[in-house]
This record gives structure tokens, sequence and C-alpha cells, in this order.
């Protein structure tokens, strides 16, 4: 009897306490909701919250003394966030209103909120390619620049009128636009305009090295004459390979006191560049830039010559021509002559080119 009950109280399971129960429901309980919890943790932190459109990255531009709504507006108009929810909880946490900086921040497309948020509080921001060419007046470069950086055209604008200020880089308004030598520049989107002036002067400086110096003061010019000399070459011909001779004509003329008597003078005076043909009517207009009537250089650069323009008047070709007229097959390119009356004889040829053509003006 003994052995029957000893195998039968072995066999029977045993029941768990109610405690026991309770422990385990409560375990389980704990673990949907912790299995929960790490989900919206994840939404919240690590799950891709940024849209952009098109491209893989996206520039963000945040101005100068932005707030936390500032930046929500332009982050959201944009449509770079999607969970605006779940963006600004987490900035909340991470204190993103008291951290932000201005400048240019490149978003990536599929960024979580913790990415974009520490980007965004880093100040790491992206430079801009500052790029300016092919510019004629002051405003026409402010504008350029203003496009391109935050300062805008009319903060540029007055500085470069202002004589005081130029003055520090030893320039005057008449001649400042030869402060600024066209290329590609890495700047900061929020650079201050007297930064961007105090960038451009730098520039300026490693330009004209003392290679450059000599060979202006070789030919009889500073370096702002050189370039308004540049910006009349830069004008007459596109074709690079052609500009130390037409740079040689002006230098010629100028040796001989002539009036260098430049076409692109005349137009820069009436400030139409729509004039394809200078007239006569057009050389009576009363203007210091008027070339046919004053003698020597223009008071200031006509447009912003290309490094190309300066280094032809630097590295002028060693000739004795004093004319140079346009071809008549509309290459772009110049037939020279030594005298007026071989000039005549090519001026006629294009003059008929114009007429043929209908072009009047």
């Amino acid at each position: 009897m003994e052995y029957y009950h000893s195998r039968y109280s072995s066999g029977t399971k045993k029941r768990r306490s109610p405690l026991t129960r309770i422990l385990l429901y409560s375990l389980f309980i704990l673990i949907i909701a912790g299995i929960i919890a790490g989900y919206q943790l994840y939404k919240v932190i690590l799950k891709p919250n940024t849209w952009v459109k098109d491209t893989d990255v996206t520039s963000v531009y945040i101005p100068t003394g932005s707030s936390y709504e500032d930046l929500k507006s332009i982050l959201y108009e944009k449509g770079t966030v999607i969970n605006r929810i779940s963006f600004e909880w987490l900035a909340k946490k991470k204190n993103l209103a008291n951290n932000i900086h201005p400048g240019r921040y490149l978003v990536s497309e599929g960024m979580n909120n913790d990415e974009l948020i520490n980007l965004l509080m880093s100040g790491e921001q992206a430079s801009v390619k500052l790029v300016f060419n092919n510019i004629r007046t002051k405003r026409e470069f402010a504008e350029r620049i203003a496009g391109q950086i935050e300062p805008d055209s009319a903060e540029i604008i007055n500085l470069l009128n202002d004589s005081s200020y130029i003055k520090i880089f030893g320039f005057k308004p008449e001649i400042i636009l030869t402060l600024f030598i066209p290329n590609t520049y890495e700047v900061y989107w929020n650079i201050s305009a007297k930064d961007f002036m105090d960038r451009m002067y730098t520039e300026y400086n490693k330009f004209w090295n003392a290679d450059r110096r000599q060979k202006a003061e070789h030919v009889g010019l500073e370096p702002s004459e050189v370039s308004i000399l540049a910006s009349i070459v830069e004008k007459e011909t596109s074709k690079d390979d052609e500009k130390p001779a037409i740079a040689a004509v002006y230098l010629n003329r100028m040796k001989y006191t002539w009036r260098l008597q430049a076409d692109p003078t005349i137009i820069f005076a009436w400030g139409d560049f729509s004039i394809r043909r200078v007239l006569n009517i057009h050389k009576r207009i009363d203007s210091p830039y008027n070339t046919y009537v004053y003698y020597g250089l223009p008071p200031g650069p006509i447009c912003i010559p290309s490094i190309a323009s300066i280094d032809a008047v630097l590295n002028r070709d060693d000739n004795s021509y004093l004319f140079f007229c346009a071809k008549e097959d509309f290459s772009g390119y110049h037939v020279f002559a030594k005298t007026n009356a071989q000039h005549n004889i090519n001026a006629n040829k294009y003059r008929e080119a114009l007429d043929e053509r209908n072009i009047k003006k």
C-alpha cells in the first residue's frame, strides 16, 4: 500500500499558487508594455522621419535670429519632417529651442529625429559655392551675391557705395568692382556682408601676388587700372586666345597718348546693353566713360573682368597694332591693323556684313 501511494503521489501535477500566477501575469504584461514602449521610442528617435523631394539631399536655410517657431515653419513648409508630433517631442527633450544655429544644413532622405535634431543643434552647416562672373554694374553684382548668401542686395550695395568704409581696403566707389576676382569661393551662407567684403579683400591680395604686381608695374598701371583696361578687353572679345592682342592695341594707344575709342565704354555710358552697333550718335554722349571724347582709362571698370582678361593685360602681345575690327564672318574673332587705311578696309567689310544681316543698332 505504501508503494502504491508513493507512485500515485509522484504523478500528481502541482498547482501554482495564486501569488505565482499573479507574478507571471504581471511579468507578461511588463514584457508587452516594454515592447510597446520600445516601439514607440523607436518611432520617436530612430524611425526615419525626413522626406526630400526628387533628390536624396535638400538644403535647409536657417536665417540669423530664427526662433524655434521659425525653424519649425521652415521644416514644415518644405515638408521635410513627416511626423511632427514625434519630432517636437524629442526636440523638447533635447532642448532644441535653445540651441538654434543659423546657416545652411544638408538634410538627407530618411534621417531620424535624433539625427536631424543633432544636426541642427551642432551648428555644423554646409558651405555654399559662391560664383560670380559676367557682371557689369554694382547693382547687378549685389543682386548676384545676395542670391547666394544671406545678406540682401541693399546691404551689399550700401557697402559698395560707402566711401568711408571701402577706404579701409584702399578703394573708391568708382573702382570698387576691381576688388572682386571672378571665381568660385566656398563660404558659409550666413556670412555677413562685411565678412564677405573681408574675404574678397583676402582673395584680392592672394590674386595680386608679387608676380602680377611686378607685371602691372612693367606696363605702367596700378592693379585697379589693369582691371579697368581688362574690363574693356573682356567686352571686346570672348576669345581668350586673342585677348592679349587686343590688350596690346589699347596699351599701344595709351603709349602714343591716343584716345582709347573703345565701343564697349560707349555702351556702358548709355547703359543700354542691347546695343550691337555703335553709331556716331552714340559717341556724342557726355560721359567720362566716353573714350571717344576723353583720354585715358575711364574712371572705373565697365564690368568685372575675368582672370583671363586681367592676365591678358599683364601678358599682352608684343605687337605694334593700333586698330582692330570684328571679322565679317561673325566668328567672334578680330582682324588687326597698323594703319588707319587698312583698318578702314576691315571696318567696311564688317559694316557691309552688318547691313546684310540688317543689324542697324
